[in-house]
């Protein structure tokens, strides 16, 4: 009985674990309340509720460890549903959807705030500065692996420095990740 006791007590906390692990996602606007205190950039995934690539993003790429890591550490990172209704004080505007109809099924319209971001497709991944400037959006469907050139470049500012087409094969030729 006590080894039972034992294993179920260790498959808790286990479990407890494995679940414990995930993105620590906010709201744009807590992110941008967020970074006046302490400045971190923004990592922020736009999604729909009809999206499938969105729905494996968060199911693959979203719950693999070492995206879970560094997102947390590097980011403040935002989920942001591009047809829903929240509202986004962001640069001295309030963002909302003003077209969003509730009683709709599947596709709805566009929030103003994912328009004025020129996001066209989902899922995107959008990334901002310290001071809450867009630095650059990433369309798609992207596996842990395919994510981390982008995450590093935007975390480490290499970004700052690729300025050609060039220069960013380059930069994706030597890049060398350790995301399983």
């Amino acid at each position: 009985m006590k080894k039972f006791f034992i294993t179920i007590v260790f498959l808790a906390v286990s479990i407890g674990t494995v679940s414990a692990q995930e993105i620590e996602w906010m709201s744009m606007n807590e992110a941008l309340e967020a970074q006046k205190k302490e400045p971190k950039k923004i990592f922020m995934d736009v999604y729909t509720t009809w999206c499938g690539p969105c729905k494996l993003l968060d199911k693959n790429t979203f719950q693999n460890e070492d995206v879970v890591n560094f997102v947390n550490e590097n980011f403040y990172a935002v989920k942001f549903d591009a047809e829903g209704t929240e509202e986004v004080d962001y640069q001295d505007f309030v963002y909302t959807n003003p077209n969003h109809d509730p009683d709709r099924k599947g596709r709805n319209a566009q929030h103003l705030f994912a328009h004025a971001l020129k996001v066209s497709g989902y899922p995107s991944m959008v990334f901002f500065d310290e001071k809450s400037d867009v630095i650059a959006p990433i369309t798609g469907y992207h596996t842990p692996k395919d994510l981390e050139i982008y995450l590093k470049m935007i975390a480490n500012n290499d970004y700052k420095e690729l300025t050609t087409a060039d220069a960013w094969k380059e930069y994706e030729a030597n890049f060398v990740g350790s995301f399983q």
